[in-house]
């Protein structure tokens, strides 16, 4: 599962390379997701089932088939730890000020990876200043199980998010 990881990841640097190339719009942001778990988490170990993460965006459209990198930096309580989960996902978009899409991604806590998950995403993308501020609005609902090493029981649960984020084109 980690090789799927690590291919996933390159093809998505090598898809990301290859976009800088051509003349379309980029952009590039930051946001805050608020999220909360679909069930209630009955385990040995404390989780939390709500809380708000920061998100690191970078968006490439092209008519309207656009492709979007994201990675979530969130507090999550693991084992009895405080620990920072880092979670690198992307996207393939269709659509302009309102669209959708699909994803798959992998959290990273605690010196481990998770399996990878499969998101479902929606949402706005208005122009604030013309060619120039977006602000993105968008609900994710991921497919997720938090299975780490550190954790005793596997964490079965879904996922939604609704977040907010600002992009600058370049």
């Amino acid at each position: 599962m980690r090789h799927l990881a690590i291919l996933l990841t390159a093809g998505a640097i090598v898809l990301a390379g290859s976009c800088i190339v051509a003349a379309d719009p980029h952009q590039g942001g930051i946001g805050l997701h608020y999220w909360f778990t679909m069930d209630d988490i009955d385990s040995q170990n404390s989780f939390d089932e709500d809380g708000y993460n920061w998100i690191f965006s970078y968006k490439y459209k092209n008519s309207l088939i656009g492709f979007l990198g994201d990675l979530e930096v969130a507090r999550q309580e693991i084992a009895g730890d405080d620990d920072f989960v880092l979670s690198p996902q992307a996207f393939v978009l269709i659509g302009d000020f309102l669209y959708c899409g699909v994803g798959i991604g992998i959290h990273y806590a605690d010196g481990d990876f998770s399996d990878l998950f499969y998101a479902l995403k929606a949402g706005i993308d208005m122009e604030i200043i013309d060619d120039f501020l977006h602000l993105d609005v968008s609900l994710n609902y991921r497919f997720d199980n938090w299975d780490y090493d550190a954790v005793q029981d596997d964490v079965d649960t879904d996922t939604v998010t609704l977040g907010v984020t600002g992009r600058i084109e370049f």
